[in-house]
Protein backbone atom coordinates (compact mmCIF):
# COMPACT_ATOMS: atom_id res chain seq x y z
CA UNK A 1 0.00 0.00 0.00
CA UNK A 2 1.29 3.59 -0.84
CA UNK A 3 -0.13 6.55 1.21
CA UNK A 4 -0.85 10.21 -0.05
CA UNK A 5 -2.09 13.10 1.24
CA UNK A 6 -4.80 15.53 -0.35
CA UNK A 7 -2.49 18.85 -0.60
CA UNK A 8 -5.19 21.17 -1.88
CA UNK A 9 -8.57 21.41 -4.13
CA UNK A 10 -8.20 23.64 -7.13
CA UNK A 11 -12.11 23.28 -7.93
CA UNK A 12 -12.96 20.32 -8.90
CA UNK A 13 -9.42 18.69 -9.73
CA UNK A 14 -7.45 17.69 -5.96
CA UNK A 15 -3.66 17.95 -6.08
CA UNK A 16 -2.59 14.73 -4.26
CA UNK A 17 0.98 14.46 -3.36
CA UNK A 18 2.40 10.54 -2.42
CA UNK A 19 4.82 9.64 0.45
CA UNK A 20 8.04 9.75 -2.76
CA UNK A 21 7.15 13.20 -3.29
CA UNK A 22 5.24 12.88 -6.94
CA UNK A 23 2.05 15.06 -7.26
CA UNK A 24 -1.04 14.41 -8.89
CA UNK A 25 -3.80 16.38 -10.39
CA UNK A 26 -6.91 13.95 -10.05
CA UNK A 27 -10.51 14.96 -10.36
CA UNK A 28 -12.50 14.93 -7.11
CA UNK A 29 -14.96 12.67 -8.96
CA UNK A 30 -12.43 10.11 -8.43
CA UNK A 31 -11.90 10.28 -4.92
CA UNK A 32 -13.74 8.84 -1.71
CA UNK A 33 -16.30 11.21 -0.34
CA UNK A 34 -15.77 13.23 2.16
CA UNK A 35 -12.03 13.62 1.44
CA UNK A 36 -10.44 17.31 1.47
CA UNK A 37 -7.17 19.30 1.97
CA UNK A 38 -4.94 17.10 4.86
CA UNK A 39 -6.92 13.64 4.36
CA UNK A 40 -5.06 10.69 4.17
CA UNK A 41 -5.39 8.20 1.37
CA UNK A 42 -4.17 4.69 1.30
CA UNK A 43 -4.41 3.20 -2.83
CA UNK A 44 -2.54 -0.01 -3.82
CA UNK A 45 -0.94 1.03 -6.97
CA UNK A 46 -0.52 -2.30 -9.94
CA UNK A 47 1.77 -2.04 -12.60
CA UNK A 48 2.76 1.19 -11.70
CA UNK A 49 -1.06 2.41 -12.52
CA UNK A 50 -2.98 4.31 -9.71
CA UNK A 51 -7.09 3.71 -9.51
CA UNK A 52 -7.93 6.93 -7.75
CA UNK A 53 -11.65 5.35 -7.14
CA UNK A 54 -10.19 2.42 -5.22
CA UNK A 55 -8.66 4.34 -2.57
CA UNK A 56 -9.67 4.68 0.80
CA UNK A 57 -9.11 7.45 3.35
CA UNK A 58 -7.01 6.45 6.27
CA UNK A 59 -8.26 8.53 9.28
CA UNK A 60 -6.24 6.26 11.75
CA UNK A 61 -2.56 7.13 9.34
CA UNK A 62 -3.57 10.69 9.29
CA UNK A 63 -3.77 11.08 13.42
CA UNK A 64 -0.30 9.52 13.32
CA UNK A 65 1.43 11.54 11.01
CA UNK A 66 -0.31 14.77 12.84
CA UNK A 67 0.68 13.73 16.16
CA UNK A 68 4.49 12.77 14.57
CA UNK A 69 4.05 16.52 13.61
CA UNK A 70 3.37 17.96 16.75
CA UNK A 71 5.97 15.85 18.66
CA UNK A 72 8.82 16.90 16.00
CA UNK A 73 7.64 20.77 16.66
CA UNK A 74 7.94 19.94 20.57
CA UNK A 75 11.16 18.81 20.01
CA UNK A 76 12.66 21.72 18.01
CA UNK A 77 10.96 24.63 20.49
CA UNK A 78 12.82 22.73 23.68
CA UNK A 79 16.15 23.18 21.60
CA UNK A 80 15.34 26.94 20.29
CA UNK A 81 17.15 29.74 22.64
CA UNK A 82 14.87 32.25 21.41
CA UNK A 83 16.22 35.60 20.68
CA UNK A 84 16.86 37.34 17.50
CA UNK A 85 18.75 35.29 14.67
CA UNK A 86 22.17 37.13 13.77
CA UNK A 87 23.54 36.32 10.23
Amino acid sequence: MTFYVIDRIEGKIAVVVGDDGRSFDVPKRQLPRGCREGTVLRVEARSGAINWSQAIIDDAERRQRLERGRETLRRLGETDPGGDVKL
